[in-house]
């Protein structure tokens, strides 16, 4: 099993969700060693103004990591878009994802992210003014549309794929829905019927047993795991393992998993500095602890979280992984 973008066979059909605050490049890295297919880059508006922010400058920086590099962009106009994408190549995007699945206020308010599926005139104008300005491929995220009685997904996925858009994602609850409620996969289905490009199904893919579910049931080429993913990145070799053998793995050594989320914590430190790598370190670790540590995680938090010192968060959080 195998999802082609353009040139790109990818090694895995589990990939990343882009998730802002979450898919940075040190979590991106970790998911792809551990057997995301592909990973996408936290969604960035790539504007001459915006690009000298440190905001920015961590987002775009992808040094070091193995192709295909994805980047998602947002926006809310069909040439910024395209001037985007353009940038998003000159920062070493081998794909360009167009974002039309965030539900937040903040980008929905300026039209952009699910928004943009109220106006499919605007979407058919921004899918083919950045499909013509670069000559890499083009993928699209989106939901299954804006509220329960306008769930225009597969219409919008002809409109995506007589565009050029070579690969759609799609999550499985509206813009209305933000991330409450159960996601649904009827859509889906109807998308992954209404197009010939390859379809990836995302929202509440949990397990391994849960990606085989989702992919008989609505016949994507592919699952996105996105929340599921935030203090279990083993999920991808438990998704690749079981879609490829019918067998659940054997869970993940806990010496190991204590080496793995260190690594990476330390790999936050390094990227952000000791500043900000300090405070975004602090959910991961909160992540990690309530996956590894439900019962007894709360008192551990509510020390940790106060550290101002990265060497005695780091320390810390070690000694705690090690009375596990």
């Amino acid at each position: 099993m195998s999802v082609q973008i353009g040139p790109y066979k990818l090694d895995s059909i589990a990939l990343l969700a882009p998730m802002a605050g979450t898919s940075d490049k040190p979590f991106r890295m970790l998911c792809k060693s551990l057997g995301a297919g592909l990973t996408t880059s936290e969604m960035v508006v790539i504007q001459d103004h915006l690009l000298n922010t440190n905001k920015s400058k961590y987002r775009l920086n992808f040094e070091g990591e193995k192709t295909p590099i994805s980047i998602q962009i947002a926006g809310s106009e069909a040439q910024e878009l395209a001037l985007a994408a353009q940038k998003a190549v000159e920062f070493g995007a081998d794909i360009i994802d167009i974002n039309m699945g965030c539900p937040a206020k903040k980008v929905c308010n300026k039209a952009s992210g699910s928004a943009l599926m109220q106006n499919e005139t605007l979407v058919k104008n921004i899918l083919e003014s950045v499909v013509s300005a670069v000559s890499i491929p083009v993928t699209l995220k989106m939901r299954t549309g804006w509220d329960a009685d306008n769930k225009n997904a597969p219409t919008i996925a002809q409109i995506a794929e007589q565009a050029g858009i070579q690969m759609l994602s799609v999550h499985g609850r509206t813009k209305a829905d933000k991330y409450n409620g159960m996601a649904e996969y009827d859509t889906i289905k109807s998308v992954v019927n209404q197009v010939s490009i390859p379809v990836i199904a995302n929202g509440d893919i949990t397990s391994a047993q849960k990606a085989q579910q989702v992919l008989d049931y609505t016949q994507a080429a592919g699952i996105m795991i996105g929340r599921a993913a935030q203090g279990n990145p083993w999920i991808f070799s438990e998704v690749n393992h079981y879609l490829n053998s019918g067998k659940i793995s054997d869970p993940v050594p806990l010496k190991e998993q204590k080496s793995t989320i260190l690594e990476h914590i330390a790999q936050i430190h390094v990227f952000y500095g000791d500043f900000l790598g300090l405070r975004l370190a602090r959910k991961h670790i909160l992540w990690y602890a309530t996956h590894l540590d439900k019962n007894h995680m709360q008192q551990f938090w509510q020390t940790i979280n106060k550290i101002t010192d990265r060497e005695q968060q780091f320390t810390l959080f070690e000694n705690y992984l090690n009375q596990l």
